[in-house]
């Protein structure tokens, strides 16, 4: 590893921080003297294979050797997919691994000390775990948007958590400020090295667990797993392709390799929020950019669909960053790797229930197994009857339905009614939609559109444009 340390800015006055008696943050603070040793903008570190070699073997007995196995969808995608599972670890994901190693990697005094951190999610957990593990304290600072079943699952750990922060950005500086006042280790989720070493782990799990592979395709958010991953992969063999995956609401990582060094990228809300990082790490972005073969763009109605097909065909429940390599696949992305033997990280599994819930119905609406639309029946005795009949005779399934009078444009005797109803797949939907057309004037099905992404695209065009993988 380069030996590149930095020296921290020294401010003139560190603000004192407070804390009320609910956890939460009371004041804020200039962040112009914040200063992270470790991941020095004007000194990268580009972590080593030594490094991961390491790693490997300092986290074997608290990290668990996950399974990668082929696929079902194999047969379905025509390329022989090889899932690594790490959202089986006890925290729900890869995390585990660089957390572990990196408090393993601390002096003795800073374990003493203890460590501070900023996450909503799986950095948090894993780091709180394994801190109570290891005897280390573990504080984090958390947003005020983190979910509270992660914000619990952490305090059961035995981690302090401040809530501080409308997004990630404040609550890092938040983070750093409290660490130098009270002296504890501050560390990167994503970018500090003993944090990449650790995710590397990873990939030498996957070319030990599965022979001849073509590709690995990597989910990629700060950066810090497919630098860990690519490194590991390309030193023992050259001629595997990396390629990383992102949501195409926040393409932080393709741009930084665009304009060789990190930048600022607008994150979106998306289904993927573990990937949702506007700026990716200095140091991962050094380890990774000469590694990387590709990185593509996923849209998030593959994101969706791809949550869907892994709990119904793998019986797997992963989050959407987790299921972002699979994305790519189903949408089409990499046609090159048409019969190859590929290896995908299902990376992470920490996703709520409400959340999920609504994933997967969205991935239901790509599919044309949920479909919605509006259509202007007669007001008179037997009107929603004949509807239904109609609908019946399809094989369709209503699941909700309502119907509106008083804004109707047309006349008196005409009720628009809504309709959610479940079919079979988007064939079944291109049938139901000819067949409403064909004995009513007034059909709208825009509110599949929407699920697609806001596309405006009927049923019939939906059929014509959607990848063949689907």
């Amino acid at each position: 590893m380069s030996t590149n340390e930095g020296s921290a800015n020294q401010p003139q006055q560190t603000p004192t921080i407070s804390v009320n008696g609910n956890g939460v943050a009371v004041n804020g603070s200039d962040p112009s003297d914040l200063f992270d040793p470790w991941c020095d903008p004007n000194r990268p570190r580009i972590v080593q294979f030594q490094d991961i070699s390491a790693a490997a073997f300092k986290i074997k007995s608290g990290i668990m050797m996950t399974p990668c196995t082929r696929s079902h969808l194999s047969n379905l995608t025509g390329t022989q997919i090889f899932f690594k599972k790490d959202f089986l670890q006890y925290t729900g994901s890869f995390k585990e691994r660089g957390a572990r190693y990196t408090l393993l990697m601390l002096p003795e005094a800073n374990q003493k000390q203890g460590v501070c951190t900023a996450s909503a999610g799986n950095h948090a957990l894993a780091l709180s775990y394994h801190g109570q593990e290891l005897g280390i304290p573990v504080t984090v600072v958390m947003p005020i948007v983190a979910p509270i079943m992660k914000v619990q699952s952490c305090r059961q750990f035995g981690a302090n958590i401040i809530i501080h922060g409308r997004d990630i950005g404040e609550s890092r500086e938040f983070a750093m400020r409290l660490a130098k006042e009270k002296s504890l280790t501050y560390i990167n989720g994503y970018d500090h090295p003993h944090i990449i070493a650790g995710q590397g782990t990873m990939g030498l799990e996957i070319v030990e667990q599965v022979k001849n592979i073509d590709a690995v395709v990597v989910p990629v958010g700060g950066g810090g797993l497919i630098a860990g991953v690519a490194l590991a992969v390309k030193s023992l063999y050259p001629h595997i392709q990396v390629i990383g995956v992102e949501s195409e609401r926040c393409a932080s990582f393709s741009c930084a390799l665009k304009v060789g060094q990190p930048i600022y990228t607008k994150a979106e809300s998306t289904l993927a929020d573990g990937l949702a990082v506007p700026r990716v790490g200095i140091n991962s972005l050094a380890t990774a950019a000469p590694l990387v073969d590709k990185c593509v763009v996923v849209k998030e109605e593959y994101i969706a669909m791809a949550i869907l097909r892994l709990v119904e065909i793998e019986k797997a429940v992963v989050e959407g960053a987790g299921a972002c390599g699979l994305a790519a696949i189903l949408a089409g992305l990499l046609p090159e790797l048409k019969g190859k033997r590929v290896v995908i990280p299902l990376c992470g599994g920490n996703i709520d229930t409400t959340v999920l819930g609504r994933c997967l119905e969205r991935g239901l609406a790509v599919d044309g197994r949920l479909v919605k639309f509006s259509v202007t029946v007669s007001d008179r005795p037997g009107g929603i009857a004949e509807l239904c009949r109609l609908m019946a005779n399809l094989g369709v399934s209503i699941k909700d339905i309502l119907h509106e009078r008083a804004w109707l444009k047309s006349d008196i005797f005409s009720v628009e009614v809504r309709v959610m109803c479940e079919t079979r797949d988007l064939e079944h939907a291109v049938e139901l939609e000819r067949a409403l057309k064909e004995h009513y004037n007034n059909v709208h099905f825009g509110k599949m559109a929407d699920a697609l992404g806001g596309s405006g695209l009927t049923v019939d065009e939906v059929m014509d444009s959607r990848s063949p993988l689907l």
